[in-house]
C-alpha cells in the first residue's frame, strides 16, 4: 500500500469533491483588468503554515484560513504549480514576514482542494521534495519565492544500509511499545524504498515539536539524518520502556477506584526522570500557603490539609480536581478569624440613629440598650432582634443604621419566596454545581465573621419537598447553638456566635412559632402626617433632588405642597408611595429646568393638581355614614392600619341573614354575634321582635375584591345593626373597634396603634376602643392622641351612646 493510500485510509474520505480549477473562486487581490506577472520557472508559490512540517513523499491535510495562503493555493491550482510549504518561527504571527519563515521547506503537489459547507479551505497535499529559498518576490498577493531544490541522491554504502536496518529495528521496537500504531504504517516502514524516506516518514510519525521536525527537515546529508532519526528513537523507546514499568508496577498498588490516577502517575514518573518541575506544584503551594494565613480552627486545618493533600495527588483533567479546587478556595477565603475592629460608641450610635430616621423614639432607645448590652459583654449571647411593620416604614435602613454605628460590615439576604432547605444549608458537594448556602456565602462577602446580616422577609419563606427552610434557620438564630453551625457544602462547624442578626417581616402570623421564639420583636408601626412631613423634608425631597439632577437652589418644595401629597396622594403606612409622587413633581421640574423655560421654581399646594392630576384620596367618611346602618369600623392589615365600613340594612323576608363582601370566617361569626346580641337586646333597645321575623338582614362591608376577617368588628358590626333596625344615624366622626360577647362585654384586640393611626389619618374625630386596651394607650404618638377623642368601651352599650347618642341600658 502506497503511503498516498496509507493517510487516505487514516483520513477517511472527505464529504465534499475536490473542486475542478474552473469552479475555484477568483483571488480577491486580482481584478480583470490586472493580472498576475507569470511566475518564473525557479520559483514556486510558498504557503506559510503553523505548527506542522511536511515531508517529501508524505501526505497530509491542511486547512487554510489566511487569505494570503487562500489565494496562493486558488492560483496553484489554477496553473497546476507546486506550492512550498515553509514553517512559521512563531505561531503567533498573523502576517508573517519573509524573515518570520525558516529558509528550508518542502515543495508539494496539491491533490485536493475542498471546500466546506461553513465556507472554510482545506487541501490535501503530497510532499515532493526539499528546497531552500534564495530570495523572495515583490508584486504578488501571496509569497512568491526563488529556490534551489534538492534532489535525493541514491546513496547505497554500508554506513548507510546499517543504519537504515538498525533505524527500521528501533521503529519497530518503538511501534510495538506503543500498541496502537496502525498497521499500515508497520507495513509502510517495512517496504520503505529509500533511505531518506525511511527517516522522514519515522520522523513524521514521532510525537515531536514542529520546531525539531524541521531541524530534520533542513538536514541534507543522509547519513546526518539516519544518526539525528536514530537518537530520537534511542529517547522515545526509553521513555516507553520506563511508562510500561511505571504501568506494570502501579497496577500492582492501584484498585479499581484508584485507574483514574495511572495517568498522573506515570506523567509524575517520567517527569522526574526527566528533570522536569510539576505544572502544579506552585498552585500547591499558593493553597498551602491560604490555609495558613486563613487561621482556621485546629480541626477544620486539619481537614483543609487532608483534602489538599488529596487534590496534589489527582489529575488536573479529572472532573472531582475542579470540585475540589473549588470547596478548599470557599474554605481559605472564608473569614475565620477576621473581625471588624469597631468600638461600639453609645453616643455616636444615638446621633446615627436621629440623622438616619425621625421619630421611632421607643425602637431608637431599644437598639441602643442591645448595643450596650454588646459593648459591656461582647463574648455574651445577646437576642436576635427582628423588625416587624408594614413595608415602606425603615426596617432594611435600621438595620444600616446599625452597621454604620457600630463600624460593622453591612450583609442582606432576602428570603422572600425561599423554599429550598439547601438555600440556608448549602448542598453537599456530591452535587455537581454545589454550593454553601446563603448564610455561608453572604459572611464570605462580608469578609468578616462578625457582620450586620439582615435577614429580609422572614415571613415570606415557603416550604416544599426540598425542606423546610424556616427549620434550618432556627440552628441559624439560636445563639445556644450557632457557634458550631454546619453548612452541608462546608462540612465543617462555622462560629456564627459573633454575627449580629437581624430579621425583618411585614407580618408575624406566619412565622413559625419556634423561629419566632428565638427572636425579640421590635415592631414599627405606620407614620403619623407629622412625622411623613418631617421625614419628607429631611430625606425625601433631598434624595430625590439628587436623583432627579435637581440642587436645592434649582427646586424648592414648600410645606403646604408636602402635607397635600400627603392627604391627598398618598394613604400609606410608610413613605415609598410618598416618595415616588416627590419624584413625580420633581421630576417635572426637571423637563422645565432641562428645556430652558425655568431657571429655578418653587412648587406650592396649588400646583400639585397640575402636575398629579386629581386627588387620588378623600375623606368619604360623612358621605358613608349619612343614612342610617352604617358604621365606621378600624381595621388593621399587613400594610398598616385602615379604616372599614360595616353597612346593613334590612329588607322584606322571614328573618335570613345574608353576608357579603368577601368576609373570612371569623368575621362571619361576629356577625352572627352580633344579630343575636340586636335580637336578645331587642326590648331595651326599643325595638319590636317582630321586625326581625319579618326582614332579612343584610349586612355588606365595601371594597369586596378584598378578603377581610377577624373578631375586631364586632362593635362596628352590632351598632350597624341597631341603627339599620332605629332608622338613627351612627355619627359621621366616630370610628370603633372590640370584639364582643354575648353577654354584650367588649373585648379586647390588637393592632390599636395602627388603627388609632390610620383614623387620624381619615379624618376621624373620636376613636372607641375597647377598655381592656388601655394598656396600648402609651403606644400610639402623642400627636395623634392630642388630635382624638377616646371612648373606653366596657359594654356594647357605651358603642351606642357614644356613636348614635342612645342611653338605652339592658
Amino acid at each position: 500500500m502506497g503511503i498516498k493510500n496509507i493517510f487516505d485510509s487514516l483520513l477517511g474520505a472527505p464529504e465534499n469533491i475536490e473542486k475542478p480549477a474552473s469552479e475555484i473562486q477568483p483571488i480577491e487581490q486580482e481584478s480583470p483588468q490586472q493580472e498576475l506577472a507569470p511566475i518564473p520557472d525557479d520559483a514556486i508559490i510558498i504557503v506559510p503554515v503553523r505548527g506542522t512540517v511536511l515531508f517529501p513523499q508524505l501526505v497530509m491535510p491542511l486547512v487554510m484560513g489566511r487569505k494570503p495562503s487562500i489565494a496562493a493555493v486558488k492560483h496553484a491550482v489554477r496553473s497546476e504549480k507546486q506550492i512550498g510549504l515553509i514553517l512559521q518561527r512563531h505561531d503567533s504571527d498573523e502576517e508573517p514576514e519573509p524573515d518570520d519563515l525558516y529558509e528550508v521547506g518542502t515543495a508539494a503537489e496539491i491533490l485536493r482542494y475542498i471546500t466546506g459547507p461553513d465556507g472554510s479551505h482545506h487541501i490535501i497535499c503530497q510532499g515532493v521534495q526539499r528546497f531552500r529559498v534564495i530570495e523572495f518576490l515583490p508584486g504578488y498577493p501571496f509569497f512568491v519565492a526563488k529556490v534551489t531544490l534538492y534532489e535525493e541522491p541514491e546513496v547505497s554504502t554500508k554506513d548507510v544500509d546499517a543504519r537504515v536496518i538498525t533505524l527500521k529495528q528501533q521503529a519497530a521496537e518503538v511501534l510495538n511499545l506503543s500498541r496502537q500504531a496502525p498497521i499500515e504504517l508497520v507495513n509502510a516502514i517495512d517496504s520503505a524504498s529509500s533511505p531518506s524516506m525511511l527517516a522522514d516518514l519515522i520522523t513524521s510519525y514521532l510525537i515531536l515539536k514542529a520546531k525539531e521536525k524541521q531541524e530534520i527537515l533542513e538536514i541534507f546529508d543522509i547519513k546526518d539524518r539516519l544518526d539525528k532519526v536514530l537518537g530520537l528513537l534511542n529517547y522515545r523507546i526509553e521513555v516507553l520502556k520506563l511508562s510500561n514499568q511505571i504501568t506494570e508496577q502501579t497496577q500492582e498498588t492501584m484498585g479499581k477506584r484508584q485507574r483514574e490516577f495511572v495517568l498522573r502517575e506515570q506523567m509524575k514518573a517520567i517527569q522526574k526522570e526527566l528533570g522536569e518541575s510539576d505544572e502544579n506544584a506552585a498552585e500547591i503551594e499558593e493553597i498551602s500557603k491560604a490555609i495558613t494565613a486563613a487561621k482556621m480552627p485546629e480541626e477544620v486545618e486539619k481537614h483543609a490539609r487532608k483534602e489538599l493533600n488529596r487534590l496534589q495527588h489527582m489529575s488536573d483533567a479529572s472532573g472531582e480536581y475542579s470540585m475540589l479546587r473549588t470547596y478548599l478556595d470557599w474554605l481559605t477565603e472564608l473569614p475565620w478569624s477576621k473581625s471588624s475592629e469597631g468600638v461600639v460608641d453609645i453616643s455616636k450610635a444615638r446621633e446615627i440613629l436621629n440623622e438616619d430616621h425621625y421619630g421611632l423614639d421607643k425602637i431608637k432607645q431599644r437598639i441602643l440598650e442591645f448595643l450596650a448590652v454588646r459593648k459591656l459583654n461582647p463574648n455574651g449571647k445577646s437576642p436576635i432582634l427582628c423588625f416587624t411593620g408594614p413595608p415602606g416604614v425603615g426596617k432594611t435602613s435600621l438595620g444600616r443604621s446599625i452597621a454604620r454605628a457600630t463600624g460593622r460590615e453591612f450583609v442582606h439576604a432576602s428570603l422572600g419566596g425561599l423554599h429550598d432547605e439547601a438555600e440556608i444549608r448549602g448542598h453537599r458537594r456530591t452535587y455537581i454545581g454545589a454550593m454553601p448556602g446563603n448564610i455561608i456565602q453572604n459572611i464570605r462577602r462580608a469578609g468578616t465573621n462578625n457582620p450586620v446580616f439582615m435577614l429580609d422577609e422572614m415571613d415570606k419563606i415557603g416550604s416544599g419537598f426540598q425542606g423546610d427552610p424556616s427549620s434550618a434557620l432556627l440552628e441559624v438564630l439560636d445563639p445556644e447553638q450557632n457557634s458550631s453551625f454546619r453548612d452541608n457544602y462546608l462540612g465543617v462547624d462555622f462560629d456564627l456566635s459573633h454575627v449580629m442578626f437581624i430579621g425583618t417581616a411585614n407580618v408575624l402570623d406566619s412565622i413559625p412559632a419556634p423561629l419566632r421564639d428565638r427572636m425579640e420583636i421590635i415592631e414599627l408601626s405606620g407614620y403619623t402626617l407629622d412625622e411623613k412631613a418631617q421625614i419628607a423634608r429631611r430625606y425625601l425631597v433631598g434624595r430625590q433632588l439628587e436623583a432627579n439632577g435637581l440642587t436645592p437652589e434649582q427646586c424648592t418644595i414648600t410645606d403646604r405642597a408636602i402635607e397635600t401629597i400627603i392627604q391627598d396622594y398618598t394613604r400609606e403606612a410608610g413613605c415609598r408611595n410618598l416618595e415616588r409622587e416627590i419624584g413625580t413633581v420633581l421630576r417635572r421640574v426637571a423637563t422645565r429646568i432641562a428645556e430652558g423655560k425655568v431657571a429655578k421654581e418653587e412648587i406650592d399646594a396649588e400646583q400639585i393638581p397640575q402636575i398629579l392630576g386629581p386627588r387620588k384620596f378623600e375623606s368619604d367618611v360623612a358621605m358613608r355614614t349619612s343614612v342610617p346602618g352604617v358604621a365606621t369600623g378600624l381595621a388593621w392589615t399587613p400594610t398598616g392600619g385602615d379604616i372599614l365600613f360595616i353597612e346593613a340594612s334590612r329588607i322584606p323576608g322571614n328573618g335570613k341573614l345574608i353576608l357579603t363582601g368577601q368576609l373570612g370566617d371569623v368575621m362571619k361569626e361576629s356577625a352572627q354575634a352580633a344579630l343575636s346580641l340586636v335580637k336578645l337586646r331587642a326590648p331595651a333597645l326599643g325595638l319590636s321582635p317582630d321586625t326581625f321575623e319579618k326582614n332579612d338582614i343584610h349586612v355588606h362591608v365595601p371594597a369586596g375584591a378584598i378578603p377581610k376577617d377577624g373578631p375586631s368588628a364586632g362593635v362596628a358590626i352590632f351598632t350597624a345593626l341597631y341603627s339599620a333596625f332605629s332608622e338613627r344615624i351612627v355619627q359621621s366622626d366616630v370610628a370603633m373597634t372590640g370584639e364582643i360577647s354575648l353577654r354584650g362585654l367588649v373585648l379586647p384586640v390588637g393592632g390599636i396603634k395602627e388603627k388609632v393611626i390610620a383614623a387620624a389619618r381619615a379624618g376621624i374625630k373620636t376613636v372607641m376602643l375597647p377598655a381592656r386596651n388601655q394598656r396600648d394607650f402609651e403606644e400610639i404618638p402623642e400627636a395623634v392622641r392630642n388630635q382624638l377623642n377616646f371612648i373606653w368601651l366596657e359594654k356594647v352599650d357605651d358603642a351606642l351612646k357614644g356613636a348614635v347618642g342612645t342611653d338605652q341600658q339592658a
